[in-house]
């Protein structure tokens, strides 16, 4: 799937009361962060849903939001128009999309009046695809991929939304070849504060990125790699050039 740099990207995250829509189950949080132009502006959305279910014992396991604690949580219906007006026009950036969209496709028709799915306003992009591509034959979840592109998610002793979305942008930007200082509004607590109220908060002057340079040791072992490439018959064109 080819990368977009020059828009506007959502980086977005769900968890809910279990693994299947065809079980009915639903969205109980929503985590998003945006990027502009590979920058990370602060402006997030934040909600903790009511599913009008059980979460199931497996589900609260992982991410820990209980069924008490949701009890007096908006229901999707009230917070769907604010969510579809912060990723309009966005491309979502989802780790593993197809469980995320389905959840939200399957939230969405459950409005009446019908107010469409989720590829009638943003496009999506899945990392877990891009990792696969990049990483054929290597785990590639969420806590493997902080391991490999060296994002700290020490953070994360339980699964939540707000929280991964900031790491998956942080991962993102690391595997797409740029670095970034993840100083968001909500600083990744993972924390149930009992707000009812959709969080969306922008920060007026993000910090610049920082660029990391290789070491003599990295570009050594770059060369030599570079050299490997051309011993088995590959070419390199910025240097055939």
């Amino acid at each position: 799937m080819a990368e977009q740099t020059s828009q506007r990207q959502i980086v977005l995250d769900t968890e809910t009361t279990g693994l299947s829509t065809a079980d009915d189950h639903r969205i109980i949080e929503i985590g998003c962060v945006e990027l502009i132009n590979r920058k990370l502006t602060g402006n997030h959305f934040h909600v903790y849903i009511n599913p009008e279910r059980v979460v199931e014992q497996e589900a609260i396991e992982v991410h820990g939001i209980t069924n008490d604690f949701l009890t007096d949580k908006p229901v999707f219906a009230q917070v769907v128009h604010d969510f579809i007006e912060f990723i309009k026009g966005s491309q979502l950036v989802i780790h593993n999309a197809p469980f995320d969209v389905g959840f939200m496709d399957a939230e969405f028709s459950r409005i009446r009046p019908n107010v469409g799915l989720t590829n009638d306003y943003c496009t999506v992009l899945d990392t877990l695809q891009l990792a696969r591509e990049m990483r054929p034959g290597q785990k590639n979840n969420l806590d493997a991929l902080c391991r490999a592109f060296g994002v700290d998610n020490s953070s994360r002793e339980l699964h939540g939304a707000l929280l991964d979305a900031e790491i998956l942008a942080d991962v993102y930007l690391m595997m797409t070849g740029g670095q970034t200082d993840l100083n968001l509004a909500s600083h990744g607590k993972n924390n149930q504060d009992g707000s009812q109220k959709v969080e969306h908060q922008r920060v007026t002057n993000p910090p610049a990125l920082k660029v990391l340079r290789a070491t003599a040791d990295e570009e050594a072992l770059h060369e030599a790699r570079l050299a490997r490439v051309k011993e088995e018959g590959g070419r390199c064109l910025w240097q055939d050039s």
